[in-house]
């Protein structure tokens, strides 16, 4: 069994065959947590979920990049991206959401400093970014969630926020459980190691398959610390860089971190698996 920690077939990219995607991962033993990044796609993922009695979960949150006006980029495999317009946050709409049964978590939230706007002020911008994320953090300690946090640019000010929400509500956190994930994770073995003190743990997407940046790391660091993801339709893997990305394809991240460490895939998924169920408590 593998469990793609987060994807989003709940994007406008699937919105043809978002189904025939969820059915063909399940059929392969291939679970899944949707992810959204704001109001409207946090509900499509519950939606989704609602469909399927076991293997597809729902994470629910407002990602730093809607707090600003929309804009169109590059995305890593030459993809075009459109950012739509900002969304104010509203929590209590987001409570009301997350009291489902298939909400697993808050997420994806964060902080994000490399999609800011240069003509606009940027300090101001952080700290918005910086509100919203406390609160989405309080939410998430408020309903007993997980977090899936996305970090892109900020890593010190996210670290500091991090420390410092835990220390006020760390009492509340059962001693070596989990309490939230960092996706995508760029940093190094120092700021790994500083996140998993803090009771994160980290995950890795179909990047490693084709940079070599984290090999050392991945070397290094205790299965139980980690999970994989997809992020898709986004970080495809090789040999499939270039096309869209779906959860099936989560397989190619733990033959990487398999080939890595010199073991067997099946011990990779069995632990990611594991640690996954841990989290998010399915």
């Amino acid at each position: 069994m593998f469990i793609d920690t987060h994807t989003h077939v709940n994007f406008k990219d699937f919105k043809d065959d978002a189904d025939e995607v969820i059915r063909r991962s399940l059929d392969n033993d291939t679970w899944m947590i949707l992810v959204g990044s704001e109001y409207k796609t946090s509900n499509r993922a519950l939606s989704y979920a609602n469909k399927y009695q076991k293997g597809v979960y729902a994470a629910i949150g407002l990602h730093p990049i809607h707090l600003e006006n929309g804009k169109t980029e590059e995305g890593e495999n030459g993809e075009k991206i459109f950012y739509e317009r900002f969304e104010e946050f509203d929590y209590g709409s987001y409570e009301k959401l997350a009291s489902f049964e298939k909400v697993v978590a808050i997420g994806e939230i964060g902080l994000d400093y490399y999609h800011l706007d240069p003509k606009s002020d940027t300090q101001k911008a952080k700290k918005k970014q910086q509100e919203v994320f406390m609160q989405q953090l309080t939410l998430a300690r408020s309903l007993n969630l997980p977090v899936i946090i996305h970090c892109r640019q900020a890593h010190d000010d996210l670290y500091e926020i991090l420390s410092s929400f835990k220390k006020e509500y760390g009492q509340n956190i059962p001693a070596g459980e989990p309490w939230g994930v960092v996706h995508c994770f760029s940093g190094d073995e120092d700021l790994a190691w500083k996140y998993f003190r803090l009771g994160l743990i980290i995950s890795f997407t179909g990047l490693i398959t084709f940079s070599k940046q984290w090999d050392d790391l991945i070397r290094k660091i205790p299965l139980d610390k980690i999970m994989i993801e997809t992020d898709a339709p986004y970080m495809t893997p090789e040999p499939y860089r270039g096309q869209r990305n779906e959860p099936l394809l989560v397989q190619y991240v733990a033959k990487r971190i398999a080939e890595i460490k010199g073991i067997k895939i099946e011990k990779v998924a069995e632990i990611t698996f594991n640690n996954a169920k841990r989290l998010f408590k399915i």
